[in-house]
């Protein structure tokens, strides 16, 4: 532990689309032909931050970039493609990305068919953390439960309030503490008018004065 986790600072990185600030992953237990770990990728200055559980869930395991490869990536991908969103660009498994960063709460890959344990969470979660701080985001959009569970413990004082159901708390806004948290649902688990939910929901956040919410945790407008 006496490695600092980043060891750079914003400002210095920039300009580095994949593992902006150069995080080393504690273990590697990854297949034949696959990344070690799906590190953050995008805009580092990002007002808006898409959160994804691990790469055998939301996909990168092969091509290194959150959010691709599987269904529920491409699908999360076609929300931040809309015209009137327009976060992402170019080909789909190595996208360009403007005001938006994209990450997992646990970034390492692990062999197809196994699932995190409840201590590969807890191994990375400092990880995580440490990065969405330097991020320091506006708008947080944790994608499935694992994520969502996460994001409203560690960032937000409603988690007790809160019953974890995915399908009702999908595409809403609530309050963090120095955030807007927007879940939303698996897209394998989407039903009749879930992307058009959360497209709406981010088409109403861009037209309004969103950058408020630091600091304040509400949106004006």
């Amino acid at each position: 532990m006496g490695q600092p986790l980043l060891r750079t600072t914003v400002q210095n990185v920039t300009d580095r689309t994949s593992n902006p600030f150069g995080l080393r992953p504690p273990f590697d237990r990854s297949g034949p032909d696959e990344r070690t770990a799906v590190f953050g990728y995008g805009d580092a200055n990002a007002d808006f931050h898409v959160i994804g559980d691990h790469p055998g869930l939301h996909g990168g395991k092969r091509t290194g970039v959150p959010f691709t490869e599987t269904a529920n990536g491409n699908a999360i991908q076609d929300v931040l493609r809309d015209p009137d969103i327009d976060f992402v660009s170019g080909p789909r498994d190595q996208p360009v990305l403007e005001n938006c960063y994209l990450s997992y709460v646990h970034m390492c890959s692990l062999p197809d068919g196994h699932q995190p344990t409840a201590s590969d969470y807890a191994e990375l979660e400092r990880y995580f953390d440490a990065e969405l701080r330097a991020i320091n985001a506006h708008i947080l959009l944790p994608v499935g439960e694992q994520a969502t569970d996460h994001v409203l413990r560690e960032y937000t004082t409603q988690r007790r309030r809160i019953d974890l159901n995915m399908a009702d708390l999908h595409a809403t806004e609530l309050r963090g503490r120095g955030f807007m948290v927007v879940p939303i649902r698996n897209p394998t688990e989407w039903e009749d008018g879930d992307s058009e939910a959360i497209t709406e929901t981010l088409r109403g956040i861009l037209a309004s004065d969103y950058r408020q919410t630091k600091g304040v945790a509400t949106r004006i407008g």
